[in-house]
């Protein structure tokens, strides 16, 4: 796949990490839950995805952000479950979804879909199994690291036809935007969300997280901040 987040890209990341401060990332919901920083990702059972959906978000989170290279991969760090939790407790729900639509909209105007972001997960899921059956005979999760990444790339470029298969109001490219969004949210939010388990990708990246203050560094120019990242409810990496 062209674009996928492969170890060559973890500076992407860490530009995103210093653009917007994570703790402050827009639209999260209060996806808290018990035990939800420390539960592992092979025994979370998924709220919002069925079984056959959830299958199809761990071969794509996968691919998107690898286990390879230096940092760790959206697997490791529990992507899959922050987008879980987000859609169930309803991203999206402030955004405005009646028309008219125009879809060739720039991006800054916003959705130009009639559909939440739960919608386009479900349809673009369902879609792009079928594709994965139209071309290889089987689903997403089972093909090739190669054969997904093309097909991922295909979806990110508009390279199938979603309106062939009876969908006229969303793009594979608009599918494509929300799951790769919702995969880099989950990777570099605070761990109460549900991802970045144990602040890997902040540690990875070299972010402090939520620390209270700087004010014993201020002055000491040049000077690698040595201290591991700390999460909102305090937890240390």
């Amino acid at each position: 796949m062209t674009n996928k987040f492969s170890p060559s890209r973890r500076a992407v990341l860490a530009a995103t990490a210093a653009a917007v401060p994570i703790v402050a990332i827009p639209l999260l919901k209060p996806a808290r839950a018990d035990g939800l920083e420390g539960i592992e990702l092979q025994h979370y059972k998924p709220v919002f995805f069925d079984d056959a959906q959830w299958l199809f978000i761990l071969a794509a989170c996968d691919r998107l952000i690898p286990a390879e290279g230096r940092g760790p991969g959206a697997l490791e760090t529990n992507v899959p479950v922050f987008i879980d939790q987000q859609l169930h407790t309803g991203l999206g729900s402030d955004i405005y979804l009646q028309g008219p639509h125009q879809p060739d909209a720039p991006s800054t105007l916003g959705f130009q879909i009639p559909y939440a972001p739960q919608d386009v997960y479900r349809i673009g899921i369902k879609l792009s199994q079928q594709v994965s059956q139209q071309q290889h005979g089987k689903p997403f999760e089972q093909l090739e690291a190669k054969d997904k990444d093309a097909l991922l790339t295909a979806l990110q470029k508009n390279g199938v036809d979603f309106a062939a298969l009876g969908e006229t109001s969303m793009k594979p490219s608009q599918f494509f935007g929300q799951l790769l969004g919702d995969t880099k949210n989950g990777y570099l939010a605070d761990p109460m969300y549900g991802g970045n388990k144990d602040m890997k990708a902040w540690v990875a990246i070299g972010f402090p997280g939520a620390r209270a203050a700087y004010t014993e560094w201020v002055d000491q120019h040049n000077v690698k901040y040595p201290l591991g990242p700390v999460s909102l409810s305090g937890k240390r990496a």
